[in-house]
């Protein structure tokens, strides 16, 4: 299998989020690259780096305005005298429509949903390398490809249009679809990490041309919280082109392939021709975010489901975080993909 990533992906190295009101270290490390990039040759998958295809295909779906934000904040951050070396806001508009600061600190409220997307030094280059490897693996499989995996890290849908949040700046995901859509083909988005998609959600909901479907756990008590409800269904053309399948916490590999089939019956429905695996291993029984409860095996079943139907396929890395299994997870998934 084709594979693609950048080393710059590497680059981006949050210290800290909060969570329950404390400080902690963030998980999102670069190590998950090196488990990765390992778990995905263990099952045949080579690896080349990303061509440069430019802002074009990430302004597509991100707003000019965010990016100048995301490759301008930290610099403009340091300026501000006892500022700390991650940009982590500290204030946040009621919604959306609110008026747009001037100031370092208001943008950063602004533009970032949470205190669990820190931006450094090299957050932006990092972000944009691993939005170009799912542009990459998105234009394989336009070119005739099976199966394509993006190692994209930092992950990515949960970033809206302007908005960055849960460890994510640009939808990679998202972006690749876009592109797909570019190259005439319909694509949908099968979103399997154990959060919901919600950034990916909140970019496609008012259109029809491509289909968005998540499976996670329940956000009722769950990030994010908000979004992620089966009611959700999108609006104006997008009406009935967002489906989500929250499980109850726990829920193991038996009950998940079941709701596997109403996600892939949606997909047949919608009469995609590819899709884009939004690929969250934190889905599994061991992960620290405790959302779910698959197991290695179940995500090679997972896999093999979605392959079943014969369409091509571009994985795009989302969640999944350092446990002795992630890469064995990967492994799995990738060889039940198979190609």
């Amino acid at each position: 299998m084709k594979a693609f990533l950048d080393d710059r992906q590497r680059a981006h190295d949050p210290q800290h989020f909060m969570a329950n009101g404390t400080r902690l270290p963030s998980p999102e490390v670069p190590a998950r690259v090196d488990i990765l990039k390992a778990g995905a040759e263990a099952a045949g998958a080579v690896f080349e780096a990303p061509n440069d295809t430019g802002l074009g295909p990430i302004a597509a779906l991100h707003t000019a305005e965010y990016l100048v934000f995301l490759q301008t904040i930290h610099t403009r951050w340091q300026r501000i005298e006892g500022a700390s070396d991650e940009v982590i806001p500290n204030i946040h508009p009621a919604n959306r429509t609110d008026g747009y600061p001037r100031s370092a600190v208001g943008q950063a409220g602004f533009h970032q949903a949470d205190t669990a997307c820190p931006i450094a030094a090299h957050t932006w280059e990092s972000a944009y390398w691993s939005a170009q490897s799912a542009i990459a693996a998105a234009d394989a499989v336009a070119s005739g490809e099976r199966a394509v995996y993006a190692l994209s890290r930092p992950p990515g849908h949960h970033a809206f249009a302007d908005l960055a949040g849960g460890f994510c700046f640009l939808n990679n995901s998202g972006i690749a679809a876009d592109r797909l859509r570019d190259a005439g083909l319909r694509p949908a988005i099968l979103d399997i990490d154990v959060h919901h998609g919600n950034g990916t959600q909140g970019i496609f909901y008012a259109r029809g041309d491509v289909l968005t479907v998540s499976i996670h756990a329940d956000p009722a008590r769950f990030y994010p919280f908000f979004w992620g409800h089966a009611q959700e269904r999108g609006e104006g053309p997008g009406r009935g082109a967002n489906l989500n399948l929250p499980l109850a916490r726990g829920t193991g590999d038996e009950d998940y392939l079941a709701t596997l089939d109403t996600a892939l019956a949606r997909i047949r429905a919608f009469g995609a021709d590819v899709i884009v695996v939004a690929l969250g291993l934190d889905a599994h029984v061991d992960d620290p975010f405790q959302g779910l409860a698959v197991t290695t095996e179940g995500f090679a079943r997972i896999a093999a489901a979605i392959a079943a139907p014969g369409l091509p396929l571009v994985i795009v890395q989302e969640g999944g975080y350092v446990t002795d299994a992630l890469g064995a997870n990967l492994t799995g998934f990738l060889g039940g993909v198979g190609g």
